[in-house]
């Protein structure tokens, strides 16, 4: 591969760390080709972008980067893709599905600015709320008070009645 062709990559990789907030190094050596076209499937409908690198060259883009990805540099040997997503528990989830099999299996992942390395680490990946989730958590938590108001008003006259009766006495 001639030099100005690994310089684009490693500028390639550069740019996409910037612009994916979490990344995951999966190991996809016992994949034949079908199981591959189906993960990238199953990656472009989760909206994740999966490109398979070599490691010095994911190593250079590491290095270059502003953060500081050393924890990350002992992952980098063997067959490795990158799985970048803005969503940080989606990779993991598709991973989780294929964790079954045996065939794909995480090396390490960058995720909501924290490094995860290791495979038994994916169940902790996956339980990561998403932003969306923890919006609906919030929204849940916050309608909960109201919702018992709510019913026990429409429980029926007993509230209603003590309401009215507290109304009279302070008239």
């Amino acid at each position: 591969m001639k030099k100005e062709l690994k310089d684009t990559i490693v500028v390639e990789l550069g740019q996409k760390l910037k612009e994916f907030p979490h990344f995951y190094l999966v190991n996809v050596a016992g994949l034949n080709a079908e199981q591959t076209s189906d993960l990238r499937r199953k990656c472009f409908k989760n909206e994740i972008k999966m490109v398979v690198v070599k490691n010095t060259l994911l190593h250079k883009a590491f290095e270059a980067s502003d953060i500081d990805f050393s924890p990350l540099y002992d992952s980098l040997k063997g067959n490795t893709a990158v799985m970048f997503a803005q969503t940080a528990n989606v990779p993991a989830k598709l991973l989780k599905e294929y964790k079954k099999d045996g065939i794909v299996t995480l090396k390490a992942a960058y995720a909501e600015e924290g490094f995860f390395v290791g495979a038994d680490k994916l169940e902790e990946l996956v339980s990561i709320k998403s932003k969306n989730e923890l919006i609906a958590d919030v929204v849940a938590l916050l309608q909960s008070p109201i919702k018992t108001v709510v019913s026990g008003l429409n429980a029926g006259g007993k509230i209603h009645g003590l309401l009215d009766a507290i109304a009279e006495r302070n008239k």
